[in-house]
């Protein structure tokens, strides 16, 4: 038992030896070295403004666009054109029941030949009278009442053909035209129906002009006038139009004021398309254009560049700076903040560095926004 316990006695102290010796060796453990990333970095450039382009949005329409009807009411009696058809000026259209005009015609051409009839008799009357009347063989109270009788039946006959025109007119206008030339959009009624007077039977879309209109703010309907130039954006195309007129009041629902826009002739828009009026605006705001790529979140609303700063032993490090964006495009941003002209940004791979971090600069002018 004893042996035992020398035994692991002496192998502690030779332990404890080893354990000594290896902490007072003197060789020290080399350090890696850190490799510096290269980033991409870019000089701002001091802007005093920038264009802000905004879209307003409006709808396509002829400016021939209307819903045809007749003037009379009646029933639908024939349909000679629908949906989708092209019609020109004067081509007939559409036809009501004439039946009851036609027996009204034919009534009022026999009392206006029976008036006629009367009057030629109340006219040989008088002429006879007026020989008696120089001979004194006719009393005056005759005479009177013979040029009285004339009278009457000349203004019945003209109250005759006064309303037997009315009548040819009605029997005229129970057959719709077309009032311009254009494509027939939607039919409204049916074959046999019953027709209200002034419901229309067909939208009728004028082929001649196509015309935009388009809401804008009252600060921006300012700035534009009649004629001018304006770039309209319909589907894939863009479009020269001409303002042809400017509303002198603002719509209550959209609080917009509405410009009605010429379209070139050959735009093949139809009715219904949504129109884009491109405008673009002056900002006199000063700022910087740096890529979208070179931003990044803050706090409270704000957003961060990293700048690119060297101390006094002339080494790159990485700075935060609070920025706000006052506007952006696509690709890239305007921005303004805790920055200065001719600062360095980075612009790319922000996500693999952190503020205080050494940094390789590797300069690349951004094709941007400059002026």
């Amino acid at each position: 038992m004893k042996t035992a316990t020398r035994s692991l006695s002496a192998l502690s102290i030779v332990i404890s030896f080893l354990l000594l010796s290896g902490c007072g060796n003197d060789e020290t453990i080399p350090t890696p070295s850190v490799a510096v990333p290269n980033v991409i970095t870019q000089p701002l450039r001091f802007n005093s403004s920038y264009q802000h382009q905004q879209s307003y949005t409006g709808t396509v329409r002829s400016a021939d666009t209307t819903g045809v009807g007749f003037e009379l009411a009646g029933k639908l009696s024939d349909i000679i054109v629908d949906s989708g058809d092209a019609v020109i000026k004067g081509q007939k259209l559409a036809t009501l029941n004439t039946q009851l005009l036609e027996a009204e015609q034919q009534q009022l051409s026999a009392s206006l030949q029976q008036t006629q009839a009367d009057l030629d008799l109340a006219q040989s009357n008088l002429e006879r009278s007026i020989e008696l009347k120089k001979k004194q063989y006719v009393s005056e109270q005759q005479f009177d009442e013979t040029q009285q009788q004339v009278a009457s039946l000349l203004a019945n006959q003209k109250r005759l053909k006064a309303s037997l025109y009315a009548t040819e007119l009605k029997l005229e206008k129970s057959t719709l035209v077309a009032p311009f030339n254009g494509t027939i959009s939607k039919r409204h009624h049916n074959l046999g129906e019953v027709i209200a007077l002034g419901s229309p039977v067909f939208t009728l879309i004028g082929t001649n002009q196509q015309q935009a209109y388009i809401g804008v703010p009252h600060s921006v309907a300012q700035t534009l006038e009649s004629n001018q130039v304006v770039d309209i954006r319909i589907g894939d195309q863009t479009h020269k139009g001409l303002i042809a007129g400017i509303s002198a009041e603002i719509d209550p629902v959209t609080r917009t004021v509405q410009l009605r826009i010429d379209l070139p002739n050959n735009s093949q828009v139809i009715n219904g398309e949504i129109a884009y009026l491109e405008y673009q605006q002056q900002i006199a705001d000063a700022g910087y254009w740096v890529p979208i790529s070179s931003l990044t979140d803050g706090v409270r609303g704000l957003w961060n560049v990293f700048v690119v700063t060297k101390n006094e032993q002339g080494q790159a490090r990485i700075e935060r700076r609070d920025v706000d964006i006052l506007y952006t495009t696509e690709k890239q941003a305007y921005i303004n903040g805790a920055i200065q002209k001719d600062d360095v940004i980075i612009t790319q791979g922000l996500h693999k560095l952190v503020v205080g971090q050494r940094v390789n600069p590797l300069l690349r002018l951004w094709r941007g926004h400059y002026d």
